[in-house]
């Protein structure tokens, strides 16, 4: 926090400079009605020692995951950030770095995205990533409009209701504003409505498709692995490009959405080394095939040698209207998060392949007890016609204990626990999203699972 305290005598001869009288002059041009009528509820000045103690106190009323036992996700999830990544990502010439339009002056930067970018297309399986994105959802929407501009005259998108409620109203949003007809396919039993999406996509206009994109979980929203390789060769066979949206720590284990035939991947880069700060910000990955290449949002790093030989890393295959030519440009997202992307860079190379590869498997078979332990208690249910299906290190459960899922949560948060995401899906309000990951403990799980029938047994007796 910086004080910058401006003495009364300061404060006039700035005003005098530039021949006002007043601060109040300053502002003789807004409407009144967005004037502040009233002051400030501050009693005096405060000295810097006063007023760091005052935001001290303020923040400690804040309560973060760190206070807790989480397994909560939905998007954010509690990983373990190696300590390796802040003395790294503290360094003074990435914390204050500026968008490297000058190469000359700005290789370090470049080379670490241009890393991030290599990870990313080891991770995704296809050739061209970009220097990242402002989160998952902003990301999905951005790899829809690029299918719309890669096949022109075509404007309509489908997208699977299991991505979620957060990333469909991202979708709707941006897609009311711009010129996307979007479709959202129905869940069948929190799994996306495979007959409905083909009858979807077998929907013509005068004989042809006008169907640009498809856009997929890869798992979905409520931890399930659906079989998408039948879906993308749906897409495909009506010229339609298939976008996968994905959780990156699972790419360790899963088979890459290249390998799946997906034309773009994307998908929230927060499990990568990235701190959850209360929801954000977290960043956007991004990578596809190279026939997207020249339709691709943001910024793209190249690695070049120069006339003496030299290796060298520029910004390319962007031309000035991304930046400064709005109506012209491919995208108009003219910053990344390139802190956080570094962030990632760093985790990939940090615990390399087999490194993430470890990670998820330890996260799925945390979950997988997890899951089994809550079964065990009879105070959980599968979903009809889910139990057999494949998750990652996130699923839904029906709470059929003798209150609702948010009393419940309620009082397990009153524990010291983050019990989950109620499922705003779940007309009974008995579904449960919990996640585990890396960080939670056989001995952490055990006692949830025991917390859970404690506070079951508390409220049936209320």
């Amino acid at each position: 926090m910086d004080y910058t305290a401006i003495s009364p005598a300061e404060r006039a001869a700035m005003l005098a400079r530039v021949g006002l009288d007043r601060v109040d002059d300053l502002f003789v041009d807004v409407p009144p009605e967005a004037l502040l009528a009233e002051p400030l509820p501050i009693e005096g000045n405060w000295s810097e020692i006063d007023l760091s103690a005052a935001m001290d106190a303020l923040a400690q009323q804040n309560t973060s995951a760190r206070d807790y036992v989480c397994f909560a996700g939905g998007g954010i999830y509690d990983h373990y950030r190696p300590a390796f990544i802040d003395h790294v990502l503290r360094r003074s010439e990435f914390f204050t770095a500026y968008t490297p339009y000058q190469p000359e002056v700005s290789q370090g930067t470049l080379q670490a995205i241009w890393e991030y970018q290599t990870g990313i297309s080891e991770l995704t399986g296809l050739p061209v990533a970009n220097a990242s994105m402002y989160d998952g959802a902003t990301a999905l929407v951005e790899a829809a409009f690029m299918a719309l501009r890669v096949r022109r005259r075509r404007r309509r998108v489908l997208a699977s209701a299991t991505l979620g409620e957060e990333k469909l109203a991202t979708l709707r949003t941006y897609g009311a504003a711009g010129q996307m007809e979007l479709e959202i396919i129905a869940a069948d039993r929190h799994l996306t409505d495979a007959d409905a999406l083909v009858d979807a996509l077998a929907a013509t206009e005068g004989g042809e498709s006008d169907i640009a994109a498809v856009l997929l979980p890869y798992p979905n929203y409520c931890g399930i692995i659906e079989d998408v390789k039948p879906l993308i060769d749906a897409a495909h066979a009506v010229g339609a490009l298939a976008v996968l949206d994905t959780t990156p720590i699972l790419l360790g284990l899963l088979k890459r959405p290249g390998n799946l035939g997906a034309d773009v991947a994307v998908g929230e880069g927060q499990p990568l080394g990235n701190a959850m700060s209360f929801g954000g910000p977290g960043l956007g990955y991004f990578a596809c095939s190279e026939q997207c290449l020249r339709q691709m949002p943001g910024r793209l790093v190249g690695r070049t040698v120069d006339v003496d030989g030299q290796v060298g890393y520029v910004l390319t295959l962007a031309t000035r209207e991304q930046h400064i030519r709005r109506e012209k440009a491919t995208s108009n997202i003219c910053s990344n998060h390139a802190l956080n992307a570094l962030t990632a860079g760093l985790y990939l190379a940090g615990v390399g392949t087999e490194g993430l590869r470890g990670i998820a498997a330890d996260c799925c078979a945390k979950a997988r007890y997890l899951r089994d332990g809550l079964l065990a208690t009879d105070l959980f249910t599968e979903y009809p016609g889910l139990e057999q299906l494949p998750f990652g290190y996130e699923f839904a459960l029906k709470y059929a204990g003798p209150a609702t899922v948010g009393q419940l949560r309620a009082r397990l948060f009153d524990q010291g626990w983050l019990a989950g995401i109620e499922l705003p899906d779940d007309v009974d309000g008995a579904g449960l999203l919990l996640a585990v990951t890396e960080r939670r403990t056989v001995a952490e799980i055990d006692d949830f699972i025991s917390a859970v029938v404690a506070q079951s047994e508390v409220i049936s007796h209320v």
